[in-house]
């Protein structure tokens, strides 16, 4: 794992001890600590700064595919493919974790979920193209999505769900969208598809076959996009091409 400046594009500290191939990652609410999660099934809290490892854990065999910490950073949802999300509680300025317990009721592999701004519920999304809602303090699922409309989300990348029905093109099927990910100012949407290309969507995309702007600059598929915190610039990453791109948004 590397960690890079955005404005010198030189990686900043070493790089950190885990030894294992890195599915997926996120920092803490405060930028303080990086969890990564592993092809293994283990997961791993690392100092942003010093890349010491602060805490290891194990959630079974398969890939960890999504972690993402709830707004409120009193909680940390571990997205695996064995189709469980774990949620533990962090706490001790997220040093330590404690399993609180298991979203389980996906019937395939987990490939993205949000938390709600108020960190209470979690949309998930699956390998075959399920959205299930849960409350996340006690793992329970929601089976009626319609009491969960007027839910405001912290995050958009779940490439299922309400606000990005429209990122869809015609004929597509569940596979060709693989990420997504919603500015911070709630404006925009930037996706990336497997054939190389990232598009940006006015926020929300409610209504199917929406208008974009359409980006090449990957030789392979788009694995995932993020916006900056300041939304001034937008991160890809390519798959067989193994590059990372910045795109200024203006």
């Amino acid at each position: 794992m590397l960690c890079w400046s955005c404005d010198c594009l030189t990686s900043t500290l070493p790089p950190s001890l885990v030894c294992e191939a890195i599915q997926s990652a996120c920092f803490s609410p405060d930028g303080s600590v990086i969890v990564v999660g592993t092809v293994l099934g283990h997961w791993f809290a690392i100092s942003a700064e010093t890349r010491e490892i602060l805490s290891h854990h194990n959630d079974g065999s398969e890939p960890i595919q999504v972690v993402r910490f709830s707004p409120d950073g009193k909680m940390l949802a571990i997205g695996s493919r064995d189709n469980i999300i774990y949620i533990y509680q962090a706490s001790d300025n997220y040093h330590k974790y404690n399993r609180i317990g298991r979203c389980s009721g996906h019937s395939s592999f987990i490939t993205h979920f949000d938390w709600s701004s108020d960190s209470t519920f979690i949309l998930s999304n699956s390998g075959d193209y399920e959205v299930l809602f849960w409350n996340a303090s006690v793992c329970r699922q929601i089976p009626q999505s319609s009491q969960l409309r007027d839910t405001e989300w912290a995050t958009t990348t779940s490439t299922l769900s309400g606000a990005t029905i429209g990122i869809w093109p015609e004929n597509a099927d569940g596979t060709d969208v693989n990420t997504c990910d919603r500015s911070h100012d709630k404006k925009l949407v930037a996706t990336g598809d497997d054939f190389g290309k990232v598009k940006l969507f006015s926020y929300p995309v409610t209504q199917p076959k929406s208008l974009c702007h359409t980006y090449g600059g990957h030789s392979s598929h788009v694995t995932s996009v993020q916006f900056l915190p300041d939304d001034t610039r937008l991160v890809t990453t390519g798959g067989k091409d193994s590059s990372v791109i910045q795109w200024v948004i203006c």
